[in-house]
């Protein structure tokens, strides 16, 4: 017990130092404003802060906007939207370094002076990536990730790491070492997860491009509970060398790295950016395709699939009108759409999705949380794990009656003697054939589908992991798929809400419609997808559902 009391205390120390870190990251931004602000009191900052990406990136490439003028209104604007939400873990100082260096290098890359967020489990040189973890503390990365190299290269300068959920394994973003991060638009909502801290600070505008990954919808939750724009990419065109994993080996479903911003002529500008001979270079296992601009400038009108429902997890009333609205939106600007029907969602997600990431026996994912102090509303989650395999066969049917495809995580999908995570095939690719052929039937460009929203009020994620079918089904089958506002909860919708039941009105139902109330005024997003390697024509459709 002695000993015990010991390990604790010392991980408790670890804990204080790096809360006393984050705190001292603040006093360091808010002496560098400060400090700019005195040798340059005419600075506009509103008006800087007012300009897109496109634009901004225009300015400093010219000459019209000096870099440190962008980077310090950046700086300033994300200690305020940091004190307000929680979102930043770290600045980096070596930030201002690269910025006084940026004008001696004499190459002005696609994002020469931006200053860019990146999320906590993205590698950046001398900086701990934790997950949430105490373990990770006072590890500090050997060198950047590739993305973050290229980001370099091209001339952006990272200057902040942003909160995380501990293991990423959450659409929430809290974790013992920094805490709950808040949503900019109300605080009592969720940012989502596992990007939180990135959907917050772009949000709020302390940020005008960030990055983050997305294993079930990390970036995409985020996005929609923020109302701004992402990208999820095809999981390998853009290098993931130097992006931990919240589970380690498993290679049923497709993580991806991608950018956020609050629209979608900054994302498609980061792509013409990051897809260039540096990422190639760097990564040789990244595809060598460049931006396809011919594929994004298209006017030619596109066939579309569309859906409203995953029949698993009943939209809200405002999910299903956000689509409903933009379909018809779509049709009178010259488009075709298509129904499209889902079956079998429950299966792909507890079969192909679920047991894929733990069919180890979830042996890999219990190994993150050893010695820690804390295991982020993952208790439930872990002692299942832990629990011999009669008694999660017993378990999983005294709760089939009350809780929708419990029975799917019985004994075969928790047996610790299951397949090894590294050789594991999930999904299989028939199931990805059909998902194409059927596409393929209805001859479609893209599919426009419903997004989880509003975000939900904080601790209510943790309880609702169902509610990711909507996203992970894309992670199974590596298809890009990005997020777009289109409306806002009305009056409306919160009246209609009060007769929502689910589909199977089970604890899960309830406890989701609960999570919806209260959410008038709040943004609610659609999903766009394309076929894999098709980032561009998603893109493209990204743009033509903004600007309608």
């Amino acid at each position: 017990l002695l000993l015990r009391w010991r390990r604790r205390r010392g991980l408790w120390r670890k804990v204080k130092e790096a809360r006393q870190r984050q705190e001292r990251s603040l006093v360091q931004m808010e002496t560098s404003v400060r400090r700019f602000r005195e040798q340059h009191p005419s600075v506009n900052m509103t008006s800087i802060l007012s300009l897109p990406l496109p634009e901004l990136s225009k300015k400093l490439r010219d000459g019209s906007l000096p870099p440190e003028h962008v980077f310090y209104t950046y700086v300033g604007k994300a200690l305020q939207i940091a004190t307000e939400t929680n979102c930043i873990t770290e600045y980096l100082q070596e930030s201002e370094t690269q910025l006084r260096n940026a004008k001696l290098t004499g190459k002005l890359g696609l994002l020469y002076g931006v200053p860019v967020s990146i999320k906590d489990s993205i590698d950046c040189e001398g900086h701990d990536s934790t997950l949430g973890f105490i373990k990770n503390l006072n590890k500090p990365a050997a060198e950047d990730s590739v993305v973050v190299q290229v980001l370099r290269r091209q001339g952006a300068i990272p200057f902040v790491k942003t909160n995380v959920p501990q293991s990423l394994i959450s659409y929430d973003c809290k974790n013992l070492i920094f805490g709950q991060t808040f949503n900019p638009l109300l605080y009592t909502r969720s940012p989502g997860g596992s990007s939180g801290g990135e959907g917050a600070l772009v949000g709020g505008g302390g940020s005008i491009l960030g990055f983050g990954t997305d294993l079930g919808g990390s970036l995409r939750f985020p996005a929609a509970f923020c109302g701004i724009c992402t990208l999820k990419p095809t999981g390998n065109r853009l290098s993931k060398k130097g992006v931990i994993s919240g589970v380690l080996g498993q290679k049923a479903v497709t993580a991806a790295v991608g950018p956020m911003a609050k629209d979608v002529e900054s994302l498609a500008l980061c792509m013409r950016a990051l897809l260039c001979e540096d990422m190639f270079s760097l990564d040789s296992t990244v595809p060598p395709i460049p931006f396809n601009e011919e594929v994004y400038s298209s006017t030619q009108p596109l066939r579309i699939g569309y859906y409203e429902t995953d029949f698993f997890t009943m939209p809200s009333p405002a999910m299903r009108r956000a689509v409903r609205e933009t379909k018809q939106l779509l049709e009178d600007a010259g488009h075709t759409l298509v129904p499209f029907e889902l079956v079998n969602v429950d299966y792909a997600i507890f079969n192909f999705c679920v047991r894929g990431i733990f069919t180890d026996g979830c042996a890999s994912f219990l190994r993150n949380f050893e010695g820690e102090l804390d295991r982020g509303g993952m208790g439930l989650l872990l002692w299942l794990a832990k629990s011999p395999n009669w008694l999660k066969t017993v378990l999983s049917w005294i709760a089939k009656p009350f809780v929708r495809s419990i029975s799917s995580l019985s004994q075969q999908q928790w047996d610790s003697t299951s397949t090894p995570l590294t050789t594991s095939l999930f999904p299989p690719q028939e199931f990805r054939h059909q998902f194409v052929a059927q596409w393929k039937k209805l001859n479609l460009d893209v599919m426009l589908c419903p997004m989880l929203g509003p975000a939900l009020s904080i601790g209510y994620p943790e309880k609702l992991s169902v509610a990711v079918s909507y996203t992970m089904f894309y992670n199974a089958l590596d298809f890009p798929t990005g997020v777009v506002p289109v409306t806002m909860v009305t009056d409306e919708d919160e009246e209609e809400l009060k007769g929502y039941q689910g589909y199977f009105q089970d604890w899960w139902d309830r406890t989701l419609a609960k999570a919806f109330r209260g959410s008038v005024g709040l943004p609610v997003a659609v999903q766009c997808v394309a076929l894999p390697w098709q980032e561009e024509l998603c893109l493209r459709f990204m743009k033509e559902v903004e600007t309608l």
